[in-house]
């Protein structure tokens, strides 16, 4: 069973298992799913009463809270326990690509020049984090929801807003990739 686990599974399990999620919320009484919301909470609840916007009862949604403990515990587990030892399989063309960017992918999931502490410390790795943190923390708040509240229960509620949202978030990711991260890593 474990072996199982460690393999990716394929979309056609994925994904109804996630679009099975949103059903069972919706029988359960739950409006809302993602993660952007949850921020909201943790502020409502470390600053009660001082901020508008964060005066509401948010003990009705804590269940957000579990939702985001279980995906840094279910994010740990896959890490650590259920680690796959085999290489990430990566396309020629994307290969090409990241060549031209000088960025070589290692044994990990992750380009090591891109995640480490020096390159954090760069100007690079500041306006990443900090600038690329703050646009999305902004945009969450903007567009009223993240990539999963939007693309995953928006879309499958039938919420014309989250169409548009999810459009939105593959048009900025392809333009992203194409525009500015060739400018970044040059």
């Amino acid at each position: 069973m474990i072996d199982f686990l460690r393999h990716p599974w394929p979309w056609y399990v994925a994904g109804p298992l996630i679009g099975l999620t949103v059903p069972l919320l919706l029988l359960l009484g739950n409006k809302r799913l993602g993660i952007s919301s949850t921020f909201r909470q943790i502020c409502a609840a470390c600053v009660p009463g001082r901020i508008s916007f964060l005066r509401y009862d948010w003990k009705k949604q804590s269940w957000n809270l579990y939702f985001v403990a279980g995906i840094f515990l279910g994010g740990f587990l896959a890490g650590h326990v259920l680690a796959n030892p085999e290489p990430v399989q990566v396309s020629a063309h994307m290969r090409e690509l990241l060549q031209q960017w000088h960025i070589h992918m290692g044994a990990g999931l992750l380009p090591e020049q891109w995640f480490n502490w020096h390159q954090l410390l760069s100007w690079q790795g500041i306006l990443l984090t900090v600038v690329g943190g703050f646009l999305v923390g902004f945009g969450t708040r903007y567009g009223e929801g993240c990539t999963s509240g939007h693309g995953i229960f928006g879309l499958s509620s039938l919420q014309w807003p989250s169409l548009i949202a999810t459009m939105a978030f593959f048009a900025g990711g392809i333009l992203s990739a194409h525009l500015i991260v060739p400018l970044l890593f040059k």
